[in-house]
């Protein structure tokens, strides 16, 4: 898992809001140091920038047992050998599971903060942002574009994109008339918060509209990072599999919204879908679940009617904190006569 073997966005490239990209390992032209810490312990720093620096010293701590000759601990079943027991929930060979939990605090605090200065910039900007995750071939791009056309002239938009390599999805969504940056992320398997913080610099942010952040297509690692979003939206299509929530648990559990996606395709490849819904609510209980096609009978509507709500609820709910955070002074500038 990245938070275990720490591996970091250096490298990683992004694209203009029309194109053109920039290699992200080197200098923005204002100070913002990354540093990140590999599996072996050793940090590295580079020069990144949104004009702010941060780091974290974190105390030595033992979260869970050291298991210095056991690599492998088999579970119940001797068929069996599970390397999500203990604290870490993961294996790394040569670390103790107390190094690993260290690594995993590190690594995610560091990205915990650079989301929550997202954070900070898309509410200012009334947006309501979110972070779509899918493995690899679920459906995400073409039901964003289907999306996209669905929304023009209804609510503004602007999409980030994440692949290892290619524009090849921000092309397709440029296409529909919407701006689009690209992350390439090279050999990195997931978007980062400090990924995100630099392609907001180069799109421009529709007010009070709704910003798509299409991660890399993994069903692991991209579950562990906050990118700043507003909500999460996890896609599962019909061909995948009814036990997919089961094995990987972790991008389910953390949803606002699951998509089942292709659902035209579910005669086609005898998708149980009461099955595949039931282990979803297994795994995440809250989640709402929509079944969607971005084609025939089913469609996108009630995908639609559930982004227009989330956006309506969001502009209301920072509607109210600005009132708040207004009669708040209103009632100071009283007091101080």
């Amino acid at each position: 898992m990245c938070t275990v073997c720490g591996c970091s966005g250096d490298g990683a490239t992004i694209s203009e809001a029309h194109g053109h990209s920039h290699d992200h390992a080197h200098s923005h032209g204002h100070d913002h140091p990354h540093t990140h810490t590999h599996a072996d312990g050793t940090t590295h720093s580079h020069a990144h920038g949104h004009g702010h620096a941060h780091g974290h010293d974190h105390d030595q701590h033992d979260h869970g047992p050291h298991h210095p000759d056991d690599h492998h601990h088999p579970a119940p079943d001797a068929g069996t050998l599970d390397y999500g027991t203990g604290p870490a929930r993961a294996h790394a060979p040569g670390l103790s599971q107390a190094r690993m939990v260290e690594i995993e605090t590190s690594i995610l605090a560091k990205n915990d903060d650079y989301a929550g200065r997202n954070r900070t910039r898309l509410d200012a900007a009334g947006v309501l942002a979110l972070n779509l995750l899918s493995g690899p071939g679920a459906g995400k791009t073409t039901l964003l574009v289907e999306t996209l056309k669905a929304l023009s002239g209804r609510l503004p938009c602007a999409v980030i994109e994440g692949d290892q390599q290619t524009d090849n999805d921000a092309a397709r969504i440029r296409a529909v008339g919407v701006p689009a940056v690209q992350i390439n992320t090279g050999k990195g398997c997931h978007l980062d918060a400090h990924m995100v913080g630099h392609a907001l610099e180069k799109l421009p942010l529709p007010p009070g509209g709704v910003l798509f952040i299409e991660n890399v297509g993994n069903l692991v690692c991209p579950a562990a990072f906050d990118l700043g979003e507003t909500k999460r939206v996890t896609l599962i299509s019909v061909a995948e599999g009814e036990d997919k929530p089961l094995k990987y648990p972790d991008i389910f559990e953390g949803a606002d919204l699951v998509l089942i996606t292709k659902a035209d395709l579910a005669p086609h490849v005898d998708a149980d879908m009461a099955t595949l819904e039931a282990n979803i609510r297994r795994i995440n209980p809250k989640a709402d679940i929509l079944t969607t096609s971005s084609r025939g009978e089913i469609g996108l509507s009630r995908w639609i009617a559930w982004l227009e709500a989330a956006r309506a609820a969001r502009l209301n709910d920072l509607a109210s904190a600005r009132e708040a955070e207004a009669s708040a002074l209103r009632a100071a500038a009283g007091g101080a006569r």
